[in-house]
Formats: structure tokens, sequence, C-alpha cells
């Protein structure tokens, strides 16, 4: 198991694991923004997750629980991780 900061709350604990380029678990999943069988874009609790390849397919979803299988060949992760607007636009805008 991963080792997390004491301070980081359940719900903000986000793990990968890729077997063989071609299984891919994901933890901290939030929700599923699109897919197909070359690119999966998640929002995760630490930020949004592209996954590039060829015959990927979601075996398992669970966002109850925050989990996600796919199946596939992966060539790429990326994260794009947005800041929180802070001080008073954002409680304008919020």
């Amino acid at each position: 198991m991963p080792a997390y900061p004491a301070n980081l709350p359940e719900e903000k604990r986000h793990h990968i694991l890729l077997e063989n380029r071609s299984r891919l678990a994901v933890s901290g999943v939030e929700e599923v923004a699109r897919f197909d069988e070359n690119e999966i874009v998640l929002a995760t609790c630490q930020g949004d997750l592209t996954i590039r390849g060829s015959g990927l397919h979601i075996e398992q979803l669970s966002l109850d629980g925050g989990e996600l299988r796919v199946e596939g060949t992966v060539d790429a992760l990326s994260y794009e991780v947005f800041q929180r607007r802070t001080g008073l636009f954002a409680r304008l805008m919020g």
C-alpha cells in the first residue's frame, strides 16, 4: 500500500496501478468525463487524468468507491491540475 501523509483525508487518496501496459486500476475517481477506445478522460481527486492508448475498454467502474479498471494498450497517462479560485472573486462567482 502507498504511504500517504497522515493528514491526507481518505477522499483525497489516489493511486494508479498499471500492469504490462494492458491492465490499469485507478482509485480516487470522481467522474468519467468522456471515453472511447483511444482516450478516457477522468476527474480524480488529484486532478483530471487522461488515459491514451488503443483498444481501451472500461472493465469496471464504481463511482461510489472511486474505482476504475481499464483493459487495452495504455500509451500515455497525463494529469491536468486546476487551481481552485480563492478570494473575493471566487466567493462572488461560487
